[in-house]
């Protein structure tokens, strides 16, 4: 969203009683904002080998490893319902297969196919390309602080939810 918009000067009416509380709503603004594009670019990638990017975040998931509906929304921080969804997708489309769970009998593990895996080494060959050029005009040094604050207030953030 372009500065000077009607989004920007209501953010930077919400202010914090300290610095370091309206540094944090300046960047949940940008963090939100940010969401926004990545979900954008990650459908753009998805896109070309037929999915999106919360059906990407899925197959992801369960790459490596067979994993039931409510691990993967836990691990992705979204609702059950939402990831669901997305499952009954896959394996509709035969992206993905239920399968039984010896841990529990109602959860079913949900297991990638030789389809979903094609589709999934596609979409990461699109996002490699993607973070090279766009890694490569913000620079490695900049990026790794980003990940660093961001890691931290992820971990400060996980604390308050619990």
């Amino acid at each position: 969203m372009p500065r000077g918009s009607n989004i920007d000067k209501r953010q930077h009416a919400v202010k914090s009683a300290t610095v370091a509380g309206d540094a944090l709503s300046e960047l949940v603004a940008q963090v939100f904002r940010l969401n926004g594009l990545l979900t954008s670019a990650g459908d753009a990638m998805a896109g070309h080998a037929g999915q999106t990017g919360a059906r990407w975040r899925v197959l992801a998931a369960i790459d490596r490893v067979p994993l039931t509906v409510p691990q993967i929304a836990r691990a992705w921080w979204l609702s059950r319902q939402s990831v669901q969804r997305v499952a009954d997708m896959l394996v509709e489309e035969g992206f993905a297969v239920y399968e039984q769970n010896p841990g529990h009998r109602r959860s079913k593990l949900l297991r990638i196919t030789p389809k979903g895996s094609s589709a999934l080494r596609s979409i990461r060959r699109a996002q490699r390309r993607w973070a090279q050029q766009l890694g490569g005009e913000i620079g490695e040094s900049d990026l790794r602080t980003a990940n660093a604050t961001l890691a931290r207030l992820v971990e400060a953030l996980s604390r308050t939810q619990s």
